[in-house]
């Protein structure tokens, strides 16, 4: 792939395979094999824990106009000279007491990373080295635009762009797209592309949902009276703007209900991770756990069905904040069940999401 901004830089692997097309002229620029690129994506991480790393990434973060959509004018000045102030040294915290040191990177990171290695795996199974799978971060490092680019350059005309949110919203598979559609903005030789449909009601995505509520109940000599479904929240008006967020994770909780043969009494619907003044979806977790706790649920297990991999949110929040407010309300034993992370069954689900929206490309 030429671009004369950036030159004839081609990948070890593609310069092996690139040659010059049948009846080019001799100086014609060398093209690649074409392939078809899967590029996963997830929401992002500080590249450390210290105040500037943690700074840079809140601020694009929080700059995000799906994740924070009141006007620049007021919400600029309050993040440059308040929120971005403050907010690092505490985030900062959070985020260390749940870093993979041994590894120097973010928890999310880690899984990401597991995740598509598994996924290219299998990838590679069926389709051979017709596929490059790779993932990308929505904030922060490896940009969605350098992912793309290099894709590109590595021959892939056809590119699926897989968003690892599996309930929809605005402030996160559409800002994921967002970015990988202003990535392909600046490629020369645009390739054809998909983007993935959220698949909250995928059946083998519900399916290893339960069989991660059971095996986490399996594991505990005393049944939670209640499992919580403690997803991230977002503003209250986004359901009435038109966002299908909230009926996607109530459907996602129905479904894993009857998959599991439970009733409404075993098991229900929360969201965490408030931010600002504004009402949100609820019922908030952080509350709704202290309520199950002062009206006798004394047991509870909660999971985390809007992520794909563990992060701040499920690791420091559930596992620290909403645990605390259950133990204090009188709660005696809090469960958190894992994210689905690289789990075999949920690798499986993906990659049968991803198979499903090939076709035509490769099958």
């Amino acid at each position: 792939m030429f671009d004369s901004k950036q030159g004839a830089a081609l990948s070890e692997s593609a310069a092996d395979t690139a040659e010059c097309p049948a009846h080019a002229p001799a100086d014609h620029p060398k093209i690649p094999r074409e392939k078809v690129g899967i590029l996963l994506a997830n929401l992002g991480t500080p590249d450390n824990y210290d105040y500037w790393s943690m700074r840079r990434y809140l601020g694009e973060f929080l700059s995000d106009k799906r994740v924070i959509d009141y006007s620049p004018w007021i919400w600029q000045p309050l993040l440059q000279l308040i929120i971005l102030t403050k907010r690092p040294f505490s985030s900062g915290e959070a985020y260390k007491s749940i870093w993979n040191h041994e590894a120097g990177e973010s928890p999310l990171m880690t899984i990401t990373k597991d995740q598509t290695r598994k996924i290219r795996e299998t990838m590679q199974a069926a389709y051979g080295d017709n596929v490059v799978v790779d993932y990308c971060m929505r904030y922060g490092n490896t940009s969605t635009k350098a992912k793309v680019r290099a894709l590109v350059d590595q021959g892939c005309r056809k590119i699926l762009f897989f968003p690892l949110y599996p309930q929809y919203s605005g402030a996160t598979s559409a800002t994921a797209n967002d970015h990988f559609f202003r990535a392909l903005m600046e490629e020369k030789w645009q390739p054809e592309v998909r983007t993935v449909p959220a698949y909250f009601d995928h059946p083998n995505y519900v399916e290893a949902l339960a069989a991660s509520v059971k095996r986490g109940y399996d594991a505990l000599e005393n049944k939670p009276d209640m499992l919580v479904c403690s997803y991230h929240g977002v503003p209250q008006r986004y359901l009435t703007e038109g966002d299908p967020y909230h009926c996607q994770c109530v459907k996602t909780t129905r479904l894993l209900k009857e998959k599991l043969g439970w009733d409404d009494t075993q098991i229900t619907t929360t969201f965490q991770s408030r931010f600002g003044p504004e009402e949100w979806l609820q019922p908030y977790t952080v509350e709704e756990v202290a309520r199950l706790a002062e009206r006798g649920k004394k047991r509870i297990a909660v999971i985390a069905p809007a992520f794909s991999a563990d992060c701040i949110e499920t690791l420091e929040e559930i596992n620290e904040e909403i645990r605390e407010s259950f133990e204090e309300a009188g709660g005696e034993e809090f469960t958190y069940i894992p994210c689905l992370n690289d789990d075999d069954q949920h690798v499986a689900a993906l990659s049968d999401v991803i198979r499903a929206n090939l076709r035509g490309w490769l099958e």
